[in-house]
Formats: structure tokens, C-alpha cells, sequence
């Protein structure tokens, strides 16, 4: 078998991504179902949490519409291939191909094209800087000396999973997915 079946029923090749596949809520609902650290830390906290984090730190940021939409699908690949600490990452370069096509396909899908190197940059800024503060609330361990300053509050409590879910696909909507043709109703 060459392929996962995702949430919403899809047979999905990660390997060899078929855009018209990539689904919203199957990103929304796996990512709320992962736990970040691949769960080496201290208290239960989601992907999907982290992301929407990102995005709300991208938003306090007076980034675009479109930075903020990467920054909340920034992960999104993980949802299809799970969450590789980065220390293993980087010693998987075949992985890390595979990583990067599959969120190319969905930057493609949701935001019209790929990132940019500027993008990139910035989106790899904010999420440092998060990992800053996830390290530090989820492990009490700094991994630099000087905090980042951030421009949002955010939280680490335990939330259900369908919360956050429904938090994601809230704020991918308002962000511009919705402008995409992909209906993502969220349910109350």
C-alpha cells in the first residue's frame, strides 16, 4: 500500500502528493490530534496549536493575509507525515524532499504559489521564535539566552482536540482559504 487514508476518507500518497487531495480539514483535524515534541514534553499540546499560535503572532506582526495563512499551514505537511523532531530531520534528507514538496503543494493550493525566500524567512522567524516559548512552557528548558520579543499572549493549556480543530479551520477561513473554493463549515 502506498498510501494513508486520511480523516476524511482520501487515499493520500505524501510521497507523491496529489494537490486535488490536500484537505483542510484533514490538516485541521490531524494536526489538532499531534502532539508537538513527538510528545516529549511535559503537558499534552498540539500541532494545530502551535500554528495557530504562529498565526497569531504573524497577524500581531502586521503580516499579510497570505504570511499569516502560511504561518497557520506552515506544519501542515506533518498532518500527512507526522511531527519529526528537528535534530532527526536533519539527518534525513529524503524525508525532509518529501516535506518540502508536499507543503509546497499546499502553499500552491491554498495561497496560489509557494513561498518566497523572503516567505520563508519570515515564516521560519516567527515559528523559531514560538519554538523559543513551546520549549520553554513545554520543557522549562531555554534554548537561547535572550527571549524573543513576541506581540501576542497566548496560551498553554490543555485544550480538546476539537477545539482546536475548529480554531484552525475559524481562522483559515478568515485568513483567505475560504477564497480557495474549499468549503470548511465550521460546525459548532
Amino acid at each position: 500500500m502506498s498510501y494513508i487514508t486520511t480523516y476524511t476518507g482520501k487515499h493520500f500518497d505524501p510521497a507523491q502528493p496529489n494537490r486535488e487531495k490536500i484537505d483542510i480539514r484533514d490538516i485541521a483535524h490531524a494536526l489538532s490530534m499531534i502532539c508537538r515534541g513527538n510528545g516529549h514534553v511535559k503537558t499534552f499540546f498540539s500541532v494545530g496549536q502551535h500554528c495557530i499560535h504562529c498565526a497569531l503572532e504573524a497577524q500581531a506582526r502586521g503580516y499579510s493575509r497570505r504570511l499569516i495563512l502560511a504561518c497557520l499551514l506552515h506544519d501542515a505537511s506533518e498532518c500527512y507525515l507526522s511531527d519529526v523532531p528537528r535534530p532527526v530531520k536533519s539527518g534525513m534528507p529524503g524525508y525532509r524532499a518529501v516535506e518540502e514538496r508536499l507543503l509546497e503543494q499546499v502553499y500552491i493550493k491554498y495561497l496560489g504559489s509557494a513561498l518566497t525566500e523572503e516567505e520563508e524567512r519570515l515564516v521560519k522567524q516567527v515559528d523559531n521564535d514560538m519554538l523559543y516559548y513551546d520549549m520553554l512552557h513545554l520543557l522549562q528548558e531555554r534554548i537561547q539566552h535572550e527571549p524573543p520579543v513576541m506581540r501576542t499572549d497566548f496560551s498553554y493549556a490543555v485544550l480538546p482536540f476539537e477545539q482546536v480543530e475548529r480554531r484552525y479551520l475559524e481562522l483559515f477561513e478568515r485568513y483567505g482559504g475560504n477564497v480557495f473554493g474549499e468549503d470548511v463549515s465550521v460546525a459548532d
